[in-house]
């Protein structure tokens, strides 16, 4: 009687197959998870904004109920009830993961700023406009707030 010796286990060109079958894989997964993560950091920017832009509506309104004119805060964040997580006062701009910021370089001008987990920085240009001791007339803004940009594109630096 002969023994049959049965091989178990896998040869070499089944194991390289199986990696290049891997790596093609990490390839293509690993920039679509960066760009998952991206577009999540700019939703919940966006999110911030919106909410900002919505008490920034409601201040309007209330200082219009009670004083006859409609202004805005000079710091956007004190339109909002609660702050964003990771909102700070040190009037810098953002330098820390997830810190909000607001950066008053003008009378009444200045930047919205964010950090993201990247390390990437993104500014809104915000201007309260002209302030009721100033002599708001009819056609004059209430004040602006802009879309996002790098600190570069916004001279935020």
């Amino acid at each position: 009687m002969k023994k049959t010796i049965s091989q178990k286990g896998f040869t070499l060109i089944e194991l390289i197959i199986v990696m290049v079958i891997l790596g093609i894989m990490a390839a293509i997964a690993v920039p679509r998870y960066l760009d998952s993560i991206e577009n999540a950091e700019a939703s919940a920017e966006d999110a911030v904004i919106s909410a900002i832009r919505a008490g920034l509506k409601q201040a309007a309104n209330n200082s219009l109920l009670e004083n006859g004119q409609e202004t805005w805060p000079e710091n956007p964040f004190d339109a909002l009830a609660d702050k964003p997580a990771g909102y700070t006062t040190d009037n810098e701009i953002a330098d820390t993961d997830g810190e909000w910021t607001f950066l008053g370089y003008d009378v009444s001008m200045g930047f919205i700023t964010h950090q993201r987990a990247d390390n990437s920085r993104f500014t809104w240009d915000y201007d309260y406009g002209i302030g009721m001791d100033e002599g708001m007339d009819d056609d004059a803004e209430i004040g602006f707030l802009g879309e996002r940009m790098t600190p570069e594109e916004s001279g935020a630096q």
